[in-house]
């Protein structure tokens, strides 16, 4: 997702530690846990295509998006050999989410596995927020995993942000429902699953308010 960062050679390269081939357990359990209503799904950072097929088999229509256009690629292959019915529900495209302008409508479900993070300065993880932000239909859902700074000192994995970062850029844009600490699952051979962050938000319907005071 950085422009700074060629992600189009990971692809070249088969370098792709984060495709484990297999759709993420937790947007699994999201959506089966009942709390997200069927309609559009947009998965930001879409890699090779998994979660958005499946996503696709559960009925969701399907909008994935990845800098990468050697990704989309490998993504509309991948789809080319799915299902029929899972393929035709997902739309791939290579779009920078930051610079291009929005998918248009609106989305029941966005999930992103590890997008939000690759971003270090406040002002673009907050652009990033405000985008899903305006994207979220009424009662839509925003699952974000990211890298924790929690967890022994590593050279692979993730970026590592601070719940506070974390919270920092969300809040003006998107109404937190939980944060609560996990691991990456899916980096084969690469030693201990990092430590990172379940984040779970809504769309915003009434501004955060100030912080205040206790009045008695």
């Amino acid at each position: 997702m950085s422009l700074a960062h060629d992600w189009n050679q990971h692809y070249a390269a088969g370098d792709l530690p984060w495709d484990s081939g297999e759709p993420d357990p937790n947007l699994v359990e999201l959506v089966r846990s009942g709390r997200v209503a069927k309609g559009r799904a947009l998965e930001i950072g879409c890699g090779t295509g998994t979660n958005a097929l499946w996503l696709g088999e559960q009925g969701f229509e399907v909008v994935a998006l990845d800098l990468a256009p050697l990704a989309i690629e490998r993504a509309r292959a991948k789809a080319a050999a799915a299902p029929k019915a899972a393929a035709e529900r997902c739309s791939f495209a290579a779009h920078d989410f930051l610079a291009d302008e929005l998918p248009k409508g609106t989305f029941q479900v966005i999930f992103d596995r590890g997008c939000f993070h690759v971003f270090e300065e406040p002002k673009e993880q907050s652009s990033f927020a405000e985008r899903v932000g305006k994207l979220l239909a009424p009662g839509g859902l925003w699952l974000s995993l990211i890298g924790s700074t929690e967890g022994p000192a590593r050279e692979f994995g993730p970026p590592r942000r601070t719940a506070r970062e974390i919270l920092d850029a969300l809040e003006p844009h998107v109404e937190l429902i939980s944060l609560r600490a996990m691991e990456f699952e899916g980096l084969p051979d690469r030693g201990p699953a990092p430590k990172s962050w379940h984040c779970l938000t809504s769309k915003r319907e009434v501004p955060a308010q100030p912080s205040s005071r206790f009045t008695g």
